[in-house]
């Protein structure tokens, strides 16, 4: 018995049930494919926004200064552990973090300076790139800083303003001087836009009397090394400091994003569960109208693992032209969306947990866009057809042949 010739036959036999099961897992596939691209670009960008522009992969700081800032709390020999670091392939860069006031006029507002070496800088953070208006610093420029966006707006300030800067030194001293306004930066994340001033370290060392020493030190991992195994080997070079990762600094964020990834699949489930109704009902009508036939066939010598193949190879037959048809419609879709994205300018001021959201929302297209939406479908159709490729497999032929 040639099952594939037959098989065919027996999908064609009832065209438009046919097509609506194809035309109902095709659409369920492209749906999927789209989401997963879509998610999986959303949770990329929403990651590179922490660790690029500010977080890092992973931070170091000495003692208590995580629980406790303070500006005395400071890793005293930061280029004992940069070397090192950059030398294992890990960029970091150090920086200096204090606290005061910032006026201009008659308006004032809390600020946290950081001050930063904008070389090193520059290789671990782009917020470099993150100017709205004006300029990013310059070491020509020690009386330079940029501000924050909603900082800039409290205090009425632009490019080329004067700000006054007023704090406590590390030697007890009154920490006061005038800085010009070189840039403001775009919306980034909530403390830095309603507080954020960046200014140079030599110019931060001579404001708060801070000769040496670090606050912070910001390190990224290199390609392909995952989170973990990284801050195992940060630990190594920094043994006695306190070494964390973003995921540790941010930890309900960090729980949203894994959240989100345990979503897809959830949401995957629900329709397809769905569609596997939808070919269990297909598949069950199509065995109850050949039940007679199928009587013919095993009267005829067919064994019941024939009849199951025959009745499984139908559904692969359908569910492969659905997948075909369904990766054929994506294609399109996914150019444009992983190329062009969907622009949410309206949403570009809003934060999640403190972190703006890019305003062009794009998709991302990798081998898991499609072997997720892809597998789980074949799954779910192999698991609806099994009930009735079994009971047609287990009929007998004189009952089947008596079926009315």
């Amino acid at each position: 018995m040639d099952v594939f010739k037959l098989a065919w036959r027996n999908v064609w036999r009832n065209r438009r049930r046919t097509l609506v099961t194809i035309a109902a897992m095709t659409f369920a596939l492209f749906v999927m494919i789209l989401y997963s691209s879509l998610l999986q670009g959303y949770l990329r960008d929403m990651e590179r926004n922490i660790v690029d522009l500010e977080v890092g992969d992973i931070q170091i700081f000495a003692g208590d200064y995580r629980e406790n800032p303070s500006l005395y709390t400071r890793i005293e020999d930061p280029e004992a552990l940069l070397e090192p670091l950059a030398q294992a392939g890990f960029p970091a860069s150090a920086r200096l973090l204090g606290f005061g006031l910032a006026a201009a006029d008659e308006a004032s507002a809390g600020a946290s300076f950081r001050g930063i070496d904008i070389e090193r800088d520059a290789r671990v953070s782009r917020i470099h790139e993150e100017i709205a208006e004006g300029r990013w610093l310059d070491p020509a420029d020690p009386r330079g800083v940029v501000l924050g966006k909603r900082l800039a707006r409290t205090l009425a300030v632009k490019v080329g303003d004067e700000l006054l800067v007023l704090s406590q030194g590390a030697d007890g001293s009154m920490a006061y001087d005038l800085y010009e306004v070189r840039g403001t930066l775009r919306s980034m994340s909530a403390a830095v836009d309603r507080t954020g001033v960046f200014m140079t370290e030599e110019s931060f060392r001579e404001l708060m009397v801070v000769p040496a020493g670090a606050h912070q030190i910001i390190v990224r991992r290199p390609v392909g090394l995952s989170l973990p195994a990284a801050a195992l080997k940060v630990s190594g070079v920094a043994s006695t400091l306190d070494v964390r990762t973003w995921k540790q600094l941010m930890p309900t964020l960090a729980s949203m994003l894994e959240s989100a990834r345990a979503a897809i699949l959830a949401i995957f489930l629900i329709v397809y569960i769905a569609i596997a109704i939808l070919i269990l009902n297909a598949m069950l009508m199509a065995v109850f109208e050949r039940v007679r036939e199928f009587g013919v066939l095993k009267a005829l010598g067919a064994s019941p693992l024939e009849v199951l193949v025959l009745i499984l190879l139908e559904s692969a037959i359908q569910a492969g032209i659905a997948i075909a048809c369904g990766l054929a419609l994506s294609l399109p879709a996914l150019y444009y969306f992983s190329t062009e994205g969907f622009n949410i300018a309206s949403l570009a001021g809003v934060t999640v947990m403190g972190v703006a959201m890019n305003p062009i929302w794009r998709g991302v297209v990798s081998p898991e866009t499609f072997t997720g939406p892809v597998g789980l479908l074949v799954l779910i159709v192999a698991v609806a057809v099994l009930f009735p490729a079994f009971k047609a497999a287990l009929i007998r032929p004189v009952e089947a042949m008596r079926h009315q």
